[in-house]
C-alpha cells in the first residue's frame, strides 16, 4: 500500500519531539522524560506533542508480542500501516527487529532515527539507515 497523500503536519511535531527527548534516561515501561522512557514511552511522548489521542500498552515484556498486535495499537492511534519497503518520511514510527524475539520502535527524523536505547541507557539519535531489519512503517496521513 503506497500512499500518495501528503504527510500530516503532526509528523513534523513527532520528529521534533523525538529529537528534544534525546538524552532522556532509558527505563523499561518508562512513560515520562523525568523518570525515563522505553521505545513505547518515546512514541507516546511524540504522539502527545502532536496532540494525538493514544492508548499506551502496559504490562508487556521486552521480548515477544507480534507485529499484528503492534500494528493494531498503531492503527488505533491514527497511523496507517505501510509496507516495509515504503520510502521513509520524517515523523514515521518504524518497527524494527533487533533480534528474532524482540521488537523495537524508532522515530524517523531528518538524517536518521531517534530511539530509546537500552544498552546505552538513554534516548539517542542514530544517523543514517536503520541498524536493524525494518518490519513495518507507521505514518500519519492527511485526511
Amino acid at each position: 500500500m503506497s500512499s500518495d497523500k501528503p504527510i500530516a503536519k503532526s509528523s513534523t511535531m513527532i520528529a521534533e519531539m523525538a529529537l528534544q527527548l534525546c538524552g532522556t534516561d532509558f527505563r523499561l515501561h518508562g512513560r515520562s522524560a523525568e523518570h525515563g522512557l522505553d521505545c513505547i514511552g518515546l512514541a507516546a511522548q511524540c504522539l502527545g506533542a502532536a496532540d494525538m489521542a493514544y492508548d499506551v500498552p502496559t504490562g508487556y515484556s521486552i521480548r515477544g508480542g507480534s507485529i499484528a498486535q503492534i500494528a493494531e495499537v498503531m492503527t488505533l492511534a491514527g497511523f496507517a500501516a505501510l509496507p516495509r519497503d515504503e520510502p521513509l518520511c520524517e515523523g514515521d514510527i518504524v518497527l524494527v527487529r533487533p533480534s528474532p524475539i524482540q521488537w523495537h520502535l524508532m522515530v524517523r527524523t531528518e538524517g536518521g532515527f531517534v530511539h530509546a536505547h537500552a544498552g546505552l541507557g538513554e534516548v539517542v539519535f542514530t544517523p543514517g539507515e536503520a541498524q536493524w531489519p525494518l518490519e513495518a512503517i507507521f505514518r500519519i496521513l492527511e485526511d
